[in-house]
């Protein structure tokens, strides 16, 4: 691929990333944190799961196969999202997007506790790092016991799990069709649990409602679509390395549309999270037994 190409679809698909924790936090002006991001995922997930009948992509067979997609969804889409979107009523959108991408360094410690994978030592120090920076972050800016901070952790445990399932289970399953029932098991999860746990506040705005599809559309399915794309184009591990970006564009759009201080101290723990996570996503160091 055209070097240029790649960086331009490296920024879309991170910056949509990112985008998603400024404007999530945002559309909680308008609706209750689950309602929101269940109408997110229901959606993206309803569009998907057209879009991947119509282009004929092969669909689970067995039952086994169709809940491995739905405990994906509980844990990738649900369980991440969720809180993510709570985490937001008490700390920024930078902060909870920081917390969140610390999950591939969560990745290495739980895939070697749980499923007795072998990591290189370059990734072992990426972990070390990466955590160096988390506690540079919070301990400048964050109550580590305010339940926003514990949400936002709660969301990098819920993506690193998810990650590890779906590397167990997704092997064989259309990986397009996962990222549509996951997204819409997970929607309608929370959406359920907005009925049952929290106080439903809906204003229909046009402005709602253009946040809504934009977390759907854009922030879901175009940035899905252009991550996937990457993936089969190019090597995955050099693809994944870049992830570290989107938490810098959630600090970033916090900051532009959000007026959210740039704490030199976030700065400095958010970039050494970053080589952290870099470190962790080099390609050549994951040695399975």
């Amino acid at each position: 691929m055209n070097k240029g190409l790649f960086a331009l679809l490296i920024v879309i698909t991170t910056s949509l990333m990112g985008s998603s924790f400024a404007i999530g936090k945002i559309g909680l002006n308008y609706i209750s944190p689950l309602l929101l991001v269940g109408l997110r995922f229901t959606l993206a997930g309803l569009l998907m799961g057209i879009m991947v009948r119509v282009f004929k992509r092969s669909h689970p067979s067995t039952l086994r196969e169709w809940i491995h997609i739905m405990v994906i969804g509980l844990f990738q889409t649900a369980g991440v999202m969720g809180f993510i979107f709570i985490s937001m009523r008490t700390i920024t959108a930078g902060e909870s997007s920081i917390l969140t991408f610390t999950n591939p360094l969560l990745v290495v410690i739980f895939g070697t506790l749980f499923l007795g994978t072998k990591y290189h030592w370059i990734q072992w120090l990426g972990v070390v790092i990466g955590f160096v920076g988390v506690f540079i972050t919070l301990g400048a800016n964050l109550d580590v016991q305010q339940i926003g901070t514990i949400l936002g952790f709660l969301s990098a445990v819920s993506w690193a799990i998810a990650t590890l399932l779906m590397n167990r289970w997704g092997s064989t399953l259309d990986v397009w069709v996962v990222t549509a029932y996951q997204m819409l098991t997970g929607g309608l999860l929370l959406l359920l649990a907005s009925a049952f746990f929290e106080q439903v506040e809906i204003v229909i705005t046009s402005s709602s409602i253009l946040i809504v599809l934009w977390l759907a559309i854009m922030a879901s399915i175009v940035q899905f679509a252009v991550w996937f794309f990457l993936l089969q184009k190019e090597n995955p591990g050099k693809v994944s390395s870049f992830l570290f970006l989107a938490p810098l564009f959630g600090v970033l759009f916090g900051w532009l549309l959000l007026d959210e201080q740039l704490h030199i101290s976030t700065l400095i723990g958010g970039s050494i999270i970053l080589v952290g996570i870099y470190l962790v996503n080099r390609p050549q160091s994951r040695i399975q037994e």
